[in-house]
């Protein structure tokens, strides 16, 4: 086989790798983006704005951070699942604050709170204020909040997440993505994301980007309700 057909064919493979990666993001977009709603009534506030997420957190190692995008997105209005068709939360592996593994269905049986955040992200920090009083007012047997905290290794780490937990004093229950597990699995674009999963384990609604107290409240009543 001279150079030239052996040129060809490394090109041709590094193309199909290229579109098997490209499909497979894809999928996992378009498989979360049906619930980014929470079908909220029009007098209800909505997330104003997120953060990027830096290529290197979701994706292959060697990607550039982006810049933050200040105006974020905006939420849509959507129908909520049917009940003869549950959109089931995809399972994950994090580490919690011990370094311990742990998986999402650890905590099915109870009401989640998930949220994607990092201690570099503007709209994470301000709305994480709400989701720990909000937090407060619930035993853990009645509702859950799981902080994820993307960790990349480099523009955040575990140890600038813990500190910023620990400085504002936080008590909901913090995890972290050190393998980016959890951000690959839900397709996460922008922080903050935030899902609402009952405790059957099926995801009732989602935001992405930073929000209130009274939107984080209406979530909320939507999966203790079921």
């Amino acid at each position: 086989m001279n150079k030239k057909v052996k040129s060809l064919l490394y090109i041709a493979g590094f193309i199909l790798l290229i579109l098997v990666a490209v499909i497979g993001y894809n999928y996992l977009t378009e498989r979360y983006k049906a619930p980014n709603s929470l079908g909220l009534p029009t007098e209800t506030s909505t997330p104003t704005s997120s953060a990027s997420v830096p290529p290197s957190e979701t994706s292959a190692p060697g990607g550039e951070p982006q810049e933050e995008d200040p105006q974020g997105e905006e939420l849509q209005q959507g129908e909520e699942p049917q009940e003869d068709e549950p959109f089931k939360a995809s399972d994950f592996k994090v580490l919690d604050y011990d370094g311990n593994e742990v998986k999402l269905s650890d905590y099915i049986g109870t009401p989640i709170v998930l949220n994607f955040w990092a201690s570099w992200c503007p709209p994470c920090k301000d709305e994480m204020p709400h989701f720990n009083k909000v937090s407060e007012e619930y035993s853990k047997d009645e509702l859950l909040f799981l902080m994820v905290d993307m960790v990349d290794g480099g523009r955040e780490t575990v140890e600038k997440g813990k500190m910023h937990v620990e400085e504002q004093g936080f008590t909901f229950t913090v995890l972290f993505d050190t393998k980016q597990n959890a951000a690959a699995t839900y397709g996460i674009r922008a922080l903050p994301t935030t899902f609402f999963i009952n405790k059957d384990g099926n995801i009732i609604g989602a935001l992405e980007g930073g929000i209130d107290e009274e939107t984080l409240r209406y979530g909320v009543s939507l999966i203790l309700e079921d």
